[in-house]
């Protein structure tokens, strides 16, 4: 058995070990749904997988009708050879068509529904089992369409590939809606994700494809990392040798701490090259690289330090070294002796925390499946299944946010449609103070009172919102009723509402009428008054030289009030004199017996009174 074979058998036997050692994980199969909304008798919703190329509209749904062709019904040939093409015509529902399992690869069939003009491909399992993830070919070197692959994909089970054929071969348009709104959680506004990749970039293709990716999408995953949208972190997926093979020749090249963690062979060829080993120790670097630039509050800089030692340190020119590793290090500022410390000794018969974590990592825990394929993409806990794409990839973060909290770079024109533009998404607006209740999300739009100019606006946010509180009366009058003519302006805006103002009577919000008080007679109504309406007010005058008292709404004579006036003036002048007069009477009265105190007592002090004297004489005589 020459090299390569024995190193085929020997992956084989090791992944079979690895598996062994992780009973408790499972590979998840990710999902969508799939609405049949035409004929009756099909309605409902069903459950399809998600294949694992092309590019799933991660937040979104996809409308058409389902086609089974008449002829090529696996796809596995061009339909232009069956002069077949279902290229929607303006104004057509999209069609999804409808092939059977079998005789090809799944993106064989996925590459020719795509270039017959199908805008989806649903594929029929052949068998009754559970559903599967469709992914792309190990043999994917010679399939050099896969990345271009670009319409979604879905495996159906038999019987409900069953039930469709029979719908269509019956003459039933089948409508269906692709659904994948519900693929990844959106719990809040920050969305984690992990990307599990290799450093090896002799494995064909995929190798190509992960590095391409990392190269297109750094600018985005820095931009989210740095402003906190995303939580990010990096992954290597490593496994042990079998006990028995440990001290073997392939598990000696392809392993580093006696046996515990191993990678392939870069070229399958155990006798040139670099060894798997190489590429374990170059991944442990990669996740150091990591964690010291977290731990610096820098985890951005892992994009650049990948990129850029793919550029400068690739296998194919002999660079895929330490020392070209470090010069990368040393570039980016980072500390490489924290991060050798990191890496540790891997000759060393002990275990290495740093991949003992990874290989940890690996296993699935609650709704996320074992990671079994490179490169693996996980999103809130969650296996991204398609294309390893910018957009695609960036348009699944976008789905991972919380309805209303994406970052802006979820809301471009590349990314999504705004729905507020047509219509304005069907929800309330005011034209006139260029304020709309609709918001425009990843998802679709959201119809929600705005707050504009620091007001809150409250309602339904379809046919009603209302400015409300303080500052309300600022935005449109807060939508209420206002008017001027002649100068005067009058509203009927508050901060508990509208509600007309004095001289006014009407809804507050559409009309407020002028109230004429002198036809209603609420004013001006004695008998020598004149009452005159105006807007918003009245004027009121009295006949015969009288003066009108509003407060009173009376009329009296100017000379009595005049009189009046001056006796109520000098009857307060006389009274304040008196109480002037009174009040220095008493205050002289106390201060002079206060002044006759202190003095009575001062002399007390220093000579004696005359009663004094005469109670001591009259005590000595007593005594004698």
């Amino acid at each position: 058995m020459g090299f390569r074979s024995a190193g085929a058998m020997l992956r084989l036997l090791v992944w079979a070990a690895f598996l062994l050692g992780c009973c408790h994980g499972r590979f998840v199969v990710e999902k969508n749904s799939l609405k049949v909304t035409a004929p009756d008798d099909l309605k409902g919703t069903y459950e399809c997988a998600i294949g694992n190329f092309g590019v799933p509209q991660y937040g979104g749904t996809m409308v058409g009708f389902v086609a089974y062709p008449k002829a090529n019904k696996k796809a596995c040939k061009s339909f232009d050879d069956f002069d077949i093409s279902y290229k929607a015509k303006p104004g057509a529902f999209p069609t999804f068509l409808l092939v059977e399992r079998g005789d090809c690869y799944f993106t064989k069939k996925a590459w020719n529904a795509q270039n017959a003009g199908a805008a989806a491909i649903l594929v029929a399992d052949d068998k009754d089992e559970p559903l599967i993830t469709m992914d792309t070919p190990e043999e994917s070197g010679r399939a050099d369409y896969l990345e271009n692959i670009t319409i979604p994909s879905a495996l159906i089970t038999k019987s409900f590939g069953d039930r469709l054929k029979k719908a269509i071969d019956n003459g039933d348009m089948v409508n269906v809606n692709l659904d994948w709104r519900e693929a990844l959680p959106h719990p809040d506004e920050r969305v984690e994700y992990e990307f599990w990749t290799n450093s090896n970039d002799e494995c064909g293709p995929k190798c190509d494809s992960q590095i391409d990716f990392v190269k297109s999408f750094k600018g985005a995953a820095q931009v989210l990392e740095k402003k906190g949208y995303t939580q990010f972190t990096p992954h290597y997926i490593t496994w042990y040798c079998p006990e028995a093979f440990i001290l073997s020749k392939q598990c000696k090249s392809q392993c580093i701490n006696h046996g515990r963690y191993c990678a392939p062979d870069p070229e399958q060829d155990f006798s040139k090259g670099y060894d798997g080993k190489d590429v374990v120790v170059q991944n442990l670097r990669q996740v150091c690289v990591f964690k010291v630039a977290k731990e610096h509050k820098k985890p951005w800089l892992w994009w650049d330090y990948v990129t850029d030692f793919a550029i400068r340190c690739p296998m194919k020119e002999k660079k895929y070294t330490k020392e070209c590793a470090d010069g990368v290090i040393k570039s980016l500022g980072l500390d490489h002796k924290a991060i050798d410390k990191c890496i540790g000794d891997p000759d060393a018969d002990e275990e290495n925390p740093v991949l003992k974590a990874e290989q940890d990592a690996q296993i699935g825990k609650g709704s996320r499946g074992d990671v079994t394929i490179l490169p693996t993409l996980v999103i809130n806990n969650r296996q991204y299944r398609g294309k390893l794409d910018k957009g695609a990839v960036l348009k699944a973060l976008c789905a991972g946010f919380r309805e209303t909290t994406e970052p802006a770079v979820c809301l471009s024109e590349d990314i999504q449609t705004n729905e507020c533009l047509e219509n304005n998404g069907g929800c309330w607006q005011d034209k006139a103070a260029n304020i709309t209740a609709c918001k425009d999300t990843f998802r679709g739009r959201v119809c929600e009172c705005p707050v504009a100019k620091g007001v809150k606006f409250v309602g339904d946010g379809y046919t009603h919102c209302e400015a409300s509180g303080s500052g309300r009366c600022e935005i449109n009058n807060g939508g209420c009723w206002k008017d001027t003519r002649d100068g005067w302006t009058y509203s009927a805006c508050t901060n508990d509402g509208c509600k007309c103002p004095d001289g006014f009577k009407g809804d507050g919000k559409h009309k407020c009428e002028d109230i004429d008080e002198c036809k209603e007679r609420t004013a001006c109504q004695c008998k020598e008054c004149k009452c005159k309406n105006t807007w918003g007010s009245y004027e009121c005058g009295c006949s015969g030289g009288l003066l009108y008292m509003k407060e009173h709404d009376t009329c009296i004579s100017k000379n009595g009030a005049t009189e009046t006036g001056w006796g109520f003036l000098w009857v307060i002048f006389f009274g304040l004199v008196v109480a002037g007069v009174a009040g220095y009477a008493v205050y002289k009265y106390r201060i002079r017996r206060y002044m006759d105190s202190e003095i009575r007592a001062i002399m007390a002090q220093y000579m004696p009174l005359d009663n004094q004297g005469d109670v001591q004489s009259h005590s000595h005589h007593i005594e004698m």
